[in-house]
């Protein structure tokens, strides 16, 4: 582990192949939630204290993702008759399955990184202070995988730095089918 967030050992990656995985990183507060536990472990206290909400939202927010797998006791220490348990993430990164759920249940549909960063974006925006590019290419599926796999694996980059600065940066990936014009073959 070394010097690489968080303090404990967690899998690289996780894929969320349930409904309920998906629908629990779909609120903000879960999200900033798994986003703190990335830098290290912590109690209910010290994510309500961060996030400044109700200790008793947070512990909510905790257990829904404790239920889907997303997050567990990593540790516990005794202050005084109390039992302080801190909570880390399952995984480093959480990615969500492209093959279909079983049991007949769908993913949610209104689930989008790319709309969260999009809203968290624009007063970067606004500053001058956004960087980001889009590109369009032809690819084969089997390209399209491969090409998936290096993003990932520049997640993982981008998520084992060390935590320093006075800002915090979002950083976000993907690729999608795109209706774009293409030329066609060449004669």
């Amino acid at each position: 582990m070394g010097d690489n967030p968080p303090d404990y050992e967690l899998a690289d990656r996780m894929s969320l192949t349930r409904p309920d995985q998906v629908k629990a990183i779909g609120h903000p507060l879960r999200t900033t939630i798994l986003q703190l536990l990335h830098e290290r472990a912590a109690t209910v206290t010290e994510l309500a204290i961060a996030v400044e909400r109700p200790k008793s939202t947070v512990a909510h927010h905790v257990e829904v993702l404790t239920r889907s797998g997303l997050v567990r006791v990593v540790r516990t220490r005794r202050v005084r008759a109390v039992e302080e348990r801190f909570h880390g993430r399952t995984a480093r990164m959480f990615y969500v399955a492209a093959e279909p759920t079983t049991g007949g249940a769908e993913m949610p549909r209104d689930f989008n990184d790319f709309e969260v960063a999009a809203r968290e974006s624009a007063p970067a925006f606004e500053e001058g202070r956004l960087w980001g590019f889009i590109r369009h290419a032809r690819l084969t599926d089997e390209q399209a995988r491969q090409f998936w796999k290096q993003m990932a694996d520049l997640v993982e980059t981008f998520d084992r730095l060390p935590r320093s600065g006075e800002t915090t940066y979002g950083f976000a990936v993907g690729i999608y089918p795109a209706d774009h014009p293409a030329l066609p073959p060449p004669r």
